[in-house]
């Protein structure tokens, strides 16, 4: 089933954790996460090594999501490392560079983890209300956006609004003609 590679891989890795960059521990627990190979004690190092940075500037947004998902999915609880990761975002001056599918995967990981974060709904609801439209968002990424503020209970109505006026507005085009 390939657990005996992925174990050897686990125990290669944790010592050099050090020498890992952003996308190398990003690429790492996703590769875990999707083989859905359950290793505790990596997932463990990777956040510990994580949340002992200083800083956390070279980690692009793909980076990000992909880490707080690959916990989610493996539901591998830390909360210092969603709280690290979360201040991170609120403290960018902009989320320009997150694509639509990052931000609804990093809100529905912190949503699906249970990691309470205010201001990280707060600053991607902001940044969405913001944005001149909604055209680069999918209905996946509505889906997993609304959902996520329902389950962390955070209440945004300027997002769902524009959510909904959105999607009113595709529906009086055709777009949800199934004809």
């Amino acid at each position: 089933d390939g657990s005996a590679l992925f174990d050897h891989v686990a125990e290669r890795s944790i010592p050099l954790l050090g020498k890992f960059n952003s996308q190398d521990l990003a690429n790492t627990v996703w590769a875990f996460e999707k083989a859905q190979v359950s290793h505790p004690v990596l997932f463990e190092a990777v956040a510990n090594h994580i949340v002992g940075l200083k800083k956390l500037g070279d980690y692009k947004p793909q980076e990000i999501s992909n880490i707080v998902l690959a916990y989610a999915k493996a539901e591998s609880s830390h909360p210092d490392l969603f709280e690290k990761l979360g201040n991170h975002i609120v403290s960018l001056e902009h989320l320009g560079t997150f694509k639509t599918q990052e931000l609804s995967n990093t809100v529905w990981s912190f949503a699906a983890a249970e990691v309470s974060h205010p201001y990280l709904f707060e600053k991607v609801a902001d940044h969405i209300v913001a944005l001149d439209n909604l055209r680069a968002f999918n209905g996946q990424d509505f889906s997993n956006t609304v959902w996520s503020y329902a389950k962390a209970g955070e209440s945004h109505p300027s997002l769902f609004e524009k959510i909904a006026s959105h999607i009113v507005a595709l529906d009086n085009l055709g777009a949800f003609d199934t004809q």
